[in-house]
Order: C-alpha cells, then structure tokens, then sequence
C-alpha cells in the first residue's frame, strides 16, 4: 500500500505555503479600497507590469463612467518581451490595449514620464493644466493590492479632488494564477503596506488605519523573506 503521507520536509512547506497566502490574502482584502463607482471627469490608469489594469480602465470608458481616459507610467512595460524589446512605456502600451478595447484615440490621454506613484499624480496634474483640463472627480484604476497606497499618495498630493479607487474585480487565489510572479505580489503589498506606515509622517500619503492584524501579518511575512521592496530606514 502506498502512504498519503508527505514526507515531513514536503509536509512542513505545504504547511508554510498555506501560512503565507493567507497571511498575504489578509493583507490584499487590506489593500482594497471598496470605493462604489460614481461618474467623473476622467478614468486615470497608472502603468504598472499588468494588463489587467488596462483592460478595467477601457471597460469603464466604454461602460460611459467618465468622457476621458488618462494614463500614466514612463517606465517601459516588462509584461511583454517586445514591450521590453522596443522599449515601450506603460502608458503607450496601455493607449494601444484600449484602443483594440475600442477606446477613442482622440479620448485618450498619456502621460509618459512618470516613474512611480507620486509622479503619476504629480506629472498628470501638470499635464492636464497645459492642456486646459480642469478635472476634479477620477476613477482611478490601479492593481488590486496597490488600491490603498494609490489613494493615500493621491490624496496627499490631489487634496481637493475627489478620487475613487477600483481595480480588476478578480480574488487573490485567481490573481495568482495570471502568470505574476507570487513573490513579486507579495514583495509589493509588504512594501507597500510599510509606506502606509511610514510615508504620512513624510508628507508623501495621507494618514491610513492599519488594524493590528494587518500589521501582524506584514511583520510575519517580512519573517518569511518578503522583504524586498522595504524602505530600509524605517
């Protein structure tokens, strides 16, 4: 008869496996905003590494949420090997997915400098100035477990603006099997949990609650090794 039992190694990393996606599920339901959509001036897409991000924002162009759709990122894309190869930004290549999504050209707008959140704000804010735009209601569209960092850097920077996070309406478990690396996942909400933290206090974000369970699972997976996009002089 063969045993069902896993050797005590294997049993002990299916055991920490299990700890870590629930410890960083917890910290994704976190990282949600659970903003209701409302009509605004403007869909504003930050550019990240995922598609999924310009899939919701040309779906919400196309469903009338808003008349302009704004995207942001000038770092090159490296979800695509011929993103990588041609050297082309987030932002452009967001214009395009929206635009195969039927997206109007001459309704899209790009901001193609920026390098992280804070110059999202920072640079478009610019833009949409020279431009003549006077936007004060977005949907912002961004990652699912980048939603809460996104709004407190934005509110912080946008104070008399009115924003409303959303992202692609997809579960942790089913994010994991897009093909993201789970440690780049992790890394990133650990990181970006300690800005939430940290970054108030600097003047970068506005003040957000972190429940003592949130916090205890941050600190239980920087233990695991998730510690590559922390601030190191916290």
């Amino acid at each position: 008869m063969i045993s069902n039992k896993l050797p005590a190694a294997l049993q002990n990393f299916a055991d920490q496996e299990k700890r870590i996606n629930e410890l960083a599920e917890l910290i994704w339901n976190y990282h949600l905003m659970h903003h209701q959509l409302q009509k605004a001036d403007c869909i504003f897409a930050l550019g990240c590494h995922d598609e999924g991000v310009a899939l919701r924002s040309a779906d919400l162009f196309n469903e009338n949420w808003a008349e302009w759709l704004v995207i942001s990122g000038g770092v090159v894309f490296d979800g695509n090997a011929l993103a990588i190869e041609k050297k082309i930004t987030e932002a452009k290549y967001f214009r395009e997915i929206a635009i195969d999504k039927g997206v109007p050209k001459e309704k899209i707008i790009i901001e193609n400098k920026a390098t992280n959140t804070g110059e999202n704000f920072q640079f478009t804010d610019e833009l949409l100035t020279q431009l003549g735009h006077q936007f004060q209601k977005f949907i912002v569209v961004q990652k699912p477990y980048m939603e809460r960092r996104t709004y407190a850097t934005g509110m912080a920077q946008w104070k008399n603006k009115q924003l409303i996070l959303t992202s692609e309406n997809i579960s942790f478990q089913d994010y994991l099997n897009k093909g993201i690396p789970k440690d780049r996942i992790i890394n990133t909400m650990t990181g970006d949990l300690q800005r939430i933290k940290l970054y108030p206090s600097r003047g970068f974000q506005v003040y957000q609650e972190i429940p003592p369970n949130v916090w205890e699972a941050y600190e239980e997976l920087v233990a695991y090794g998730f510690d590559k996009r922390l601030v190191k002089d916290m």
